[in-house]
């Protein structure tokens, strides 16, 4: 069977599964087998399977077709084009956080400076910033000590100098009287889903690590957390931003402006949806 056939065959799989993306989720399945990059498919494509390689990825097809995320049978999933390694102790980078990525970087035109990355996973978020701005001191904490060696494995295997990880329960390991310790950015993808959310039974979410998704309050708790939290740990003028779901803006701007943030906002992602928001620490 030639590498064509065999994608034609695994991609009506998955579209039988559900998989809402059948034909990309074959290609990147082959080419993690194959040690190949996706233009390498569309040249040789005529070639045939070799035995051994095509066991291992109907093995990897089916358990795609089963709902396991392809990002956990790879390994991997590239955020911001940096290829990131994946575990099933974290959430799946997706795209729509590269737009607090992008707000971010938008808050960070001086050269030096500091970003504070809190429940980090994979260090998506604070690697993706470091790797624009290498004047910048980028701290990434997470409460999973799973987590923690996973983004500094990411930075070594990116060699990226210049962000580091700890362990931490947000705020806990910070010392709040430190001026070495307060952060022109601070920055969070926390859970924000609520208990009772229908979409926890769907897609990758079932296999993601709940405690990364969900928080009380109808998904509010920890958000309410971080907003009360940072402004301890901002530099005058500095900045908090929040992603969150895209029905929460208005709560989430209503805690910042309740805190005493200024220049209050949310951003969209590139679908439309509210993504994130964000406040200014005013300065004394």
């Amino acid at each position: 069977m030639t590498l064509d056939a065999l994608l034609v065959r695994a991609a009506r799989r998955l579209a039988e599964s559900g998989s809402p993306s059948p034909r990309l989720d074959a290609e990147v399945l082959l080419c993690h087998v194959l040690g190949v990059e996706r233009t390498w498919l569309y040249t040789w494509g005529d070639r045939q399977a070799p035995t051994l390689e095509r066991a291992r990825f109907e093995a990897l097809v089916a358990a795609r077709a089963q709902g396991r995320p392809v990002a956990y049978l790879t390994g991997e999933r590239e955020f911001w084009g940096l290829r990131l390694a994946t575990s099933e102790a974290t959430l799946i980078p997706r795209p729509d956080t590269e737009t607090l990525v992008e707000a971010a970087l938008a808050r960070a035109a001086a050269p030096l400076g500091r970003l504070l990355d809190l429940g980090t996973g994979t260090g998506a978020i604070a690697l993706a910033f470091a790797s624009e701005r290498p004047g910048w001191a980028v701290l990434g904490l997470d409460l999973a000590p799973e987590a923690v060696r996973l983004a500094r494995h990411n930075a070594a295997l990116l060699g990226i100098t210049n962000a580091e990880f700890h362990e931490s329960d947000w705020f806990a390991a910070l010392a709040e009287e430190s001026a070495d310790e307060r952060f022109a950015l601070i920055v969070a993808n926390p859970p924000y889903i609520a208990a009772d959310d229908p979409h926890l039974g769907q897609g990758d979410v079932r296999f993601e690590p709940a405690s990364a998704l969900v928080a009380d309050d109808q998904g509010l708790a920890d958000l309410h957390h971080l907003v009360a939290g940072a402004r301890r740990h901002l530099e005058p003028g500095g900045w908090l931003l929040l992603e969150h779901g895209f029905d929460q803006g208005a709560a989430v701007r209503r805690a910042l402006s309740e805190a005493g943030y200024a220049e209050v906002a949310s951003l969209a992602d590139l679908a439309g949806h509210e993504r994130l928001s964000l406040g200014c620490l005013a300065s004394p």
